[in-house]
């Protein structure tokens, strides 16, 4: 019997232009600004630095970290606020979530940093919505959703697996990677590319798959 539901964050309740703006636009301007060159050679400068360091490194994902590599001038929170405006959530969002609480517990799982979950859930209002938080990067020191991060939320919830429905827009790490440990996981493909039982194109879909009215 599904007692929590698990929601990923970009790609599945807001989309990833805000991160695109911060990371491609955001910290580009400001190396920019500090070095007094043009914008177009900093951010090759910049994207070089983060294909260096790989996503399969935790410094990836830290943005305080690649303001003290670059020697930024400012607070990397004013960045992240300046870019507000870039925050969209999906369409299907807030009457999903709306219908779903009360009825279950809601708990967000994602891999980007707690800086960023902080203000894009404050900003959309979204965190009311959310008894627990979890952020892979920030929490668990873990650069992707691994069994690990799934284990200790099962832990930490005092949940069963099979008591947990996740759904997200990665296939590897918000469907087959919760699948292989008893989630009832679920694949959003908003592209309506990919098809199955276990895949939905739109989370007003969860209404039907949990058979409430």
């Amino acid at each position: 019997m599904i007692k929590i539901i698990s929601f990923d964050m970009d790609g599945t309740l807001v989309d990833s232009k805000f991160t695109d703006w911060v990371w491609l636009e955001g910290i580009p301007k400001l190396y920019a600004e500090k070095e007094k060159i043009p914008f177009y050679e900093a951010k090759h400068i910049v994207v070089e630095e983060y294909l260096r360091v790989g996503e399969g490194a935790i410094e990836w994902y830290d943005i305080k970290y690649w303001f003290r590599f670059f020697g930024l001038d400012g607070h990397w929170r004013d960045l992240l606020e300046s870019y507000i405006d870039k925050i969209r959530v999906y369409e299907d969002v807030h009457e999903t979530l709306q219908h779903l609480d009360g009825r279950f517990k809601l708990i967000l799982t994602s891999n980007a940093g707690r800086e960023f979950i902080d203000v894009e859930m404050k900003a959309t209002g979204l965190e009311r919505f959310f008894a627990y938080i979890f952020s892979a990067t920030s929490d668990f020191s873990l650069v992707k959703k691994t069994k690990h991060f799934y284990e200790k939320i099962c832990e930490i919830l005092k949940a069963k697996p099979d008591e947990i429905l996740h759904v997200g827009d990665h296939q590897e790490f918000d469907y087959f990677v919760p699948r292989s440990i008893g989630i009832n996981a679920y694949y959003l493909d908003r592209s309506g590319k990919e098809s199955g039982d276990f895949i939905i194109q739109d989370l007003r879909m969860l209404k039907n798959i949990l058979s409430l009215n």
